[in-house]
């Protein structure tokens, strides 16, 4: 966890995306997915520049939030501030519905249910240069370059994802756990 704080710290794009998302001041919101994700294993592969970032995911905890568009607000608010950043925001409160489970808790809960454990990480600016890192399943196989499915969904969708995204060829040292 304090690794990826410190490579956080070293990234001013994702330090000044963070910063953004923190003045929204969303209830248990995090930027997590690829955006922690993708950090690590470039770090841990070496590369020298990271992998450009497809979308930047951002979750939030709002069980009182009325509107299902209400995301694209926050989308449009986060799009003034970086433009060149695909931001996709979702309430995690409402995410159950889509997916076909039951309520989910918390932001942390919700992060349970996605399809591949090291995807299930986020982090958000508590205070000046100060930041909180979660994981649903703890950070260990993402350090160890794991790729592991999560058991609460189907194979099928962690290998189309996983073929989809081009995983094993972007970072090679990745091992598949089943």
């Amino acid at each position: 966890m304090n690794t990826i704080i410190e490579l956080m710290k070293q990234d001013p794009l994702r330090r000044e995306a963070l910063e953004y998302v923190s003045q929204l001041g969303l209830p248990q919101c995090y930027i997590a997915a690829g955006f922690v994700r993708n950090l690590v294993w470039d770090h841990l592969h070496h590369f020298e520049t990271s992998t450009p970032l497809n979308d930047v995911d951002v979750i939030y905890f709002d069980p009182s939030e009325n509107g299902v568009d209400t995301y694209q607000i926050y989308e449009s608010k986060l799009s003034q501030q970086i433009h060149t950043l695909n931001w996709q925001v979702r309430n995690q409160a409402l995410m159950h519905l889509r997916n076909g489970d039951e309520p989910y808790l918390s932001s942390v809960d919700a992060m349970s249910y996605w399809p591949e454990k090291e995807t299930a990480v986020g982090i958000r600016q508590i205070g000046t240069n100060e930041y909180e890192c979660i994981s649903a399943f703890g950070f260990d196989s993402l350090f160890a370059l794991k790729l592991t499915p999560n058991p609460k969904r189907s194979y099928s969708v962690f290998e189309s994802r996983m073929k989809a995204k081009n995983w094993l060829e972007h970072w090679p040292v990745l091992k598949v756990e089943s």
